[in-house]
């Protein structure tokens, strides 16, 4: 659900006192001029595009904002064969014949400005010559052809002045309606403008130095005339800021007040043997403050909801395994749950190879456990014997059951949807002393690097820990873009020279099968290509996703234990592959993936103790594969990424990236923006947590008008 901007299209009239709305539902002013519909005459092709752009009232018009701003041209600046925008005024006007048969006249008329006239055309239309006499103010769209004639494509009345040149809004427009069109009705309703209701309080706005809502709604509207459109820009963005951090901020609040946790504040033990002498490396110091917060989480009456962000390589699964050896050590049970089978199966591996010595129960469930195994793994579950479990979605099924889980642990967190990891807190066990079921405590975890502009609006009702450190002996990595059949041969052969010396090799395509839609290399092509040609000398296997769960464990086995040299294969391998003898990836088509998905393949390698090498095969010029080259910091690329990608969708929905959510407010460039509606949101629920003072009531409204009261309830995000 994508968060619109404020849609205050209430009335305005007298205000409620503070007696009426104190502790009472609150009574919002009449109707207004916003709530009128919008003209009926405008023509069946017009009205189809207003119900497409979801302009149904004039308070839908007058938020309708435009997504740039442009300079209307003199008559004495236009060129032949170019496209312009006037403000004109009319002269004369008149109709003409028009030879050819089934053809209505053509309206001919002399147009005006300070720099001089001209006559244009305007074609079958000839009711303009009374809709349009001399002495009307129009703004124009119109193109003129070689020999200098100039037709009408669009045209509006408007009341802006002609005796100079103006600023005009430029509006998202419909086919059946264009940007011309719109601003004549905006410019027909302006008046109601002052009808909008000003949510904010007004010492809000002055400490924020903000003009109010209707007159930076003014500014956007009528660029030349109405102030300042950046300034009117920054208020409205604000508005989206802040409802956006109320958002999350009072999420998480309700969460923290209706849950219960399960109480892990024991002194350490097993955990405390572990991290002394169980590691077989030193803890980085971000890996450290890690431990530290989660510890300090888990010691509150209230569930853990942090989310930990580490750079690829970082060592995200040490920290996910002390979270939950601290239930495990108290008595409780621990769940890491991952979103794919092989990733799931690689953090099995992880975990038992970093288990403490002392024999602590754990099993691995997913879709492809046998059913007899299946039936013993929830069985032990059921009945407190099996301490850890790391599975898939097979988890949250309703036949699993948990005597006393503690700690859950999401990985991936991002391509979960919010009904399945509110799917695991059901999974909580009773309370002992009575009342609702206790809810774990959960540590998201993410092998994106996010820029924190995105976090704060992505994530901004978790706790947040970032992983920044590699741990010591990281090789570096070495990231070339690369074209032409020249250069792969020459990839080729590096290849070559890495397998000679013992290690071992990637080559990533995007697809699994050839395809004629799509010209780009397919996995099992290539690897039947590679096998026969240019490694025909070396071992080589395949995996993608459509490969059975035993081929594709056997093939991963084969790779991982060194009894093959070149692993073909799709993106499958993207997070939870760890084979520190691979030093060298190829990928192909490298264009066809976001730039934090090919900083997450190219972390595959550079894992162990020899220098690395990662070939991207695209477009020399591609933004994102020269950013790729330059840039090892994957928080530094995810801040790039942002600025090609937008923001995605945020509040309780499903889809991460793609989307833009904001209408006005401009991510990253607004980071300063967006602390200070933050630290506005927290001042404003720290003294008003459900905003129910006077001064609050709008604006609560306005954030149940954005996002509908179930979006900002107690339930894991």
């Amino acid at each position: 659900m994508a968060a619109p901007s404020m849609p205050l299209q209430f009335a305005s009239a007298e205000p409620a006192g503070a007696a009426e709305i104190a502790g009472a539902p609150v009574h919002l002013p009449r109707p207004s001029r916003l709530e009128r519909p919008l003209p009926g005459d405008l023509g069946p092709r017009a009205a189809r595009a207003l119900d497409t752009l979801g302009l149904h009232t004039v308070g839908d018009l007058l938020e309708h904002l435009p997504r740039a701003r442009g300079e209307a041209r003199t008559i004495a600046t236009l060129q032949r064969g170019e496209t312009a925008t006037l403000l004109v005024e009319v002269r004369t006007i008149t109709s003409k014949p028009v030879r050819r048969r089934g053809m209505k006249p053509r309206v001919e008329a002399t147009v005006a400005d300070h720099t001089g006239s001209t006559r244009v055309s305007f074609f079958n239309q000839p009711w303009l010559v009374q809709r349009y006499p001399p002495a009307t103010r129009l703004l124009l769209t119109v193109r003129t052809d070689p020999q200098g004639r100039i037709s009408v494509t669009a045209h509006a009345p408007t009341d802006l002045h002609v005796a100079a040149e103006a600023q005009v809004a430029q509006y998202p427009a419909s086919e059946g309606i264009d940007s011309t069109r719109i601003l004549a009705l905006v410019q027909e309703h302006r008046d109601a403008i002052a009808d909008t209701l000003e949510p904010l309080p007004a010492a809000i706005r002055a400490q924020e130095r903000l003009p109010d809502r209707p007159a930076a709604l003014s500014a956007l509207h009528f660029p030349g005339s109405e102030g300042d459109p950046e300034g009117g820009r920054r208020r409205l963005a604000f508005d989206e800021l802040l409802l956006t951090q109320l958002a999350l901020l009072r999420r998480r609040a309700r969460r923290e007040r209706a849950a219960k946790a399960p109480p892990l504040d024991a002194q350490r033990t097993l955990t405390e043997r572990w991290l002394t002498t169980g590691l077989p490396f030193a803890l980085t110091d971000d890996q450290a403050n890690a431990l530290a917060d989660i510890d300090q989480d888990l010691a509150r009456r209230h569930p853990m909801q942090r989310l930990l962000m580490g750079e690829v390589g970082s060592g995200k699964t040490v920290i996910a395994l002390f979270a939950l050896l601290r239930a495990v050590e108290q008595g409780w049970q621990g769940a890491l749950m991952a979103p794919t089978e092989t990733l799931a199966e690689q953090h099995f591996a992880t975990i038992q190879a970093l288990m403490p010595g002392e024999a602590v129960p754990a099993a691995l469930l997913t879709g492809s456990t046998t059913a007899a195994r299946r039936a013993d793994v929830l069985g032990k579950l059921a009945s407190g014997e099996l301490s850890l479990v790391v599975g898939t979605h097979a988890l949250i099924e309703p036949d699993v059951r948990f005597a006393r889980l503690g700690v859950a642990v999401v990985d991936e967190q991002h391509r979960f949807g919010v009904r399945q990891r509110a799917a695991l807190d059901a999974k909580g066990p009773a309370d002992p002393g009575g009342g609702d079921r206790l809810t774990p405590h959960v540590l998201h975890m993410t092998a994106t690097p996010i820029p924190r502009t995105l976090a704060l609006v992505q994530y901004g009702d978790l706790e947040q820990t970032v992983l920044k450190q590699l741990p010591r002996g990281r090789q570096p990595i070495e990231t070339y873009v690369a074209s032409g059949e020249r250069e792969r041969t020459r990839a080729y052969e590096r290849i070559r020279e890495e397998l000679r010396a013992g290690r071992q090799a990637f080559v990533v395509c995007p697809l699994v099968e050839e395809s004629e839609a799509l010209q780009a290399k397919a996995a099992r092509a290539e690897f039947e290509r590679l096998r026969d040609s240019e490694f025909k000398d070396f071992r080589v296997v395949l995996m993608h996703g459509q490969l059975r769960p035993r081929e594709k464990q056997e093939a991963m086995a084969a790779f991982a234990a060194g009894g093959a040299d070149v692993l073909v294969a799709t993106s499958v391998i993207e997070v939870g592959i760890d084979v520190p003898n691979a030093t060298v990836m190829l990928v192909e088509d490298a264009e066809r993936y976001g730039i934090s998905q090919l900083h997450q393949l190219r972390g595959r390698i550079g894992r162990g103790r020899h220098p690395s090498l990662c070939l991207l095969f695209g477009a020399k010029d591609s933004a994102r594969l020269k950013a790729l080259a330059a840039h090892r910091d994957g928080f530094e690329l995810a801040q790039i990424d942002l600025r090609l990608r937008k923001e995605g969708e945020l509040i309780g929905g499903v889809r991460q990236h793609g989307l833009q959510q904001f209408r006005i407010a401009q991510l990253p460039d607004d980071e300063l923006l967006l602390d200070r509606a933050r630290r506005r949101a927290e001042a404003i629920l720290h003294a008003d947590p459900e905003l129910e003072r006077p001064e609050h009531a709008l604006l609560a409204h306005a954030l149940d008008a954005a996002y509908g009261p179930a979006a900002t309830a107690a339930v894991a995000a």
